[in-house]
């Protein structure tokens, strides 16, 4: 079978999904919803907008992510004073209570994937990946997908 890269993309986003669901499980958090707590444990307070941009994630998943994190009482949500629309999104204590459990399990995974990899291989895989994001950010297609 000729090499894919969207193929081999696609078995590892499928296969982190399925350990990111394990390994969060105890705490109720999907592959779906873990990224936004990742992102917030990096800057607390972003907003909706932001945090589907930054994810590359559409407003409408992103709605439903905070909305079922913030059920959980993982996040609050706020909206902007001067902008109703605008919502800004807060992790609450118990999110932050959980932080160092929920970024060691993912960096685990990370660990994994990587920990028989020299230091140059490791560069190139990078220095690939990050090229072929800027080349999906510096076309139309990205700035469809932020409408």
């Amino acid at each position: 079978m000729k090499r894919s890269i969207g193929r081999y993309v696609s078995i590892l986003h499928r296969q982190s999904q399925i350990y990111i669901n394990h390994v969060l499980k105890p705490y109720n958090i999907t592959c779906a919803e873990y990224a936004f707590l990742l992102s917030l444990y990096r800057e607390n307070g972003m907003s909706q907008h932001s945090l589907s941009s930054y994810l590359y994630i559409d407003k409408a998943a992103t709605a439903r992510a905070i909305k079922s994190l913030e059920e959980k009482g993982y996040v609050t949500r706020k909206s902007d004073e001067k902008d109703k629309r605008y919502k800004y999104v807060y992790l609450t204590d118990e999110a932050l209570e959980i932080k160092d459990e929920v970024i060691d399990r993912i960096v685990k995974w990370s660990t994994f994937l990587t920990d028989d990899l020299d230091e140059e291989t490791l560069d190139t895989l990078y220095d690939s990946l990050e090229h072929m994001i800027d080349k999906v950010e510096n076309t139309e297609l990205r700035k469809a997908l932020e409408e």
